[in-house]
């Protein structure tokens, strides 16, 4: 292999440090304006000017083109405008900059972090205990060293020979796969009284996406929104999800995360759920629906969720409730919900969510599968 040297430009590589920082300021305001490009670019104008973020050498025309260059956006096919769009490797970039930024802050697992269970069972990956042979276990797990000291200490040295009672294999370490649903909440609290409680509970979700499908791609993954009502949506639009002037119908997103998560064949079932915690909303058997316009907790719709918690508990659907407000009555409510379903809550500060997130995914799966 042949390499090409050049001298150092340190005017060059302090321009591609500067491009990177304000690259992570343009995701996080993406995040934000629901990923609309055009919008972000206004924001980063201002802040440019407010603080000084741009000289000569890099302004904000230098910046898009750059931004174009790596291919993170493209010009817009014209229907929604001729202004910047977002490309497939551009939203993939803002979900991995999610997961890198939650999981600097992590400390290392001693248990790992690829769905092994402390269980052996069939797996490709070996572990150093050894166990005798029988009849059916794969000769490419055979431990070589400990197979030959039984023969040893059988016969000895002058009379070295294999039986099958001499036979070890190495255990293999049983791992698991999973069906998730993330319940991403979009309601009008999620930015309450100049809080936002959004924007990093969606960074979670979107790092947390990108883990799965990355890291562990048998696993099934869907993201679902809940507010007035609830729907699906696909990984690639995730970070266009806003909140807005909606109620909190938490009784419909966990019957939807339970229905989705019923048609799957994993074994393993889990509902994340990332809220506030104030359920407001229900529907009603005629279609219509029983709103709690009120700050306090309303009895009626309090249970008809309950009841749901309930039922994903016997369907064996773990709740793990990951909340962003530290009220009172909500918390109560959230203990209410983890007990009846016997499920988790985490009371997260916003700056430690997606960290906890991580953590309970990567435990919730140490178990053994029948």
């Amino acid at each position: 292999m042949r390499l090409l040297y050049s001298q150092w430009d340190a005017k060059a590589m302090s321009l591609q440090q500067r491009f990177d920082e304000l690259r992570k300021l343009f995701n996080h305001i993406l995040l934000q304006t629901g990923g609309d490009v055009e919008e972000a670019y206004s924001w980063l104008d201002y802040f440019g000017k407010k603080y000084g973020l741009f000289d000569d050498d890099l302004d904000l025309e230098a910046f898009k083109e750059m931004l174009r260059q790596k291919g993170l956006v493209t010009k817009g096919d014209g229907q929604g405008g001729d202004g910047d769009v977002l490309t497939t490797k551009g939203i993939r970039a803002i979900r991995k900059e999610s997961l890198d930024a939650i999981f600097s802050g992590l400390k290392r697992d001693a248990a790992g972090g690829d769905h092994r269970t402390p269980f052996p069972g069939a797996s490709n990956e070996r572990l150093p205990e050894t166990r005798p042979y029988q009849f059916g276990d794969s000769i490419s797990d055979l431990a070589v060293t400990p197979t030959l000291q039984n023969a040893l200490r059988r016969g000895g040295l002058e009379d070295i020979r294999l039986t099958e009672a001499d036979l070890e294999v190495h255990e293999t370490e049983q791992s698991t796969s999973c069906a998730t649903v993330i319940l991403l909440d979009i309601s009008h609290s999620m930015t309450l009284y100049g809080e936002d409680r959004f924007t990093p509970a969606k960074r979670a979700a979107l790092a947390l996406s990108e883990l799965i499908t990355t890291k562990y791609p048998k696993d099934d993954l869907e993201i679902v929104l809940f507010g007035d009502e609830c729907f699906r949506v696909p990984i690639e639009k995730l970070h266009e999800a806003q909140n807005g002037p909606y109620y909190t119908n938490t009784k419909a997103g966990l019957r939807t995360a339970r229905e989705l998560l019923m048609r799957k064949k994993h074994q393993n079932k889990q509902i994340f759920m990332i809220t506030d915690g104030k359920p407001s909303v229900i529907d009603e058997p005629d279609g219509r629906q029983y709103r709690n316009p009120s700050w306090t907790l309303d009895s009626k719709i309090v249970n008809k969720t309950l009841d749901e918690a309930s039922i994903c508990r016997r369907k064996n659907i773990p709740i793990t409730t990951f909340m962003v407000a530290r009220d009172p009555g909500l918390t109560e409510f959230v203990d209410k919900l983890t007990q009846t379903n016997k499920g988790r809550a985490y009371y997260a500060d916003l700056n430690d969510l997606g960290q906890f997130i991580f953590v309970d995914y990567i435990r919730n799966r140490k178990r053994r599968v029948r």
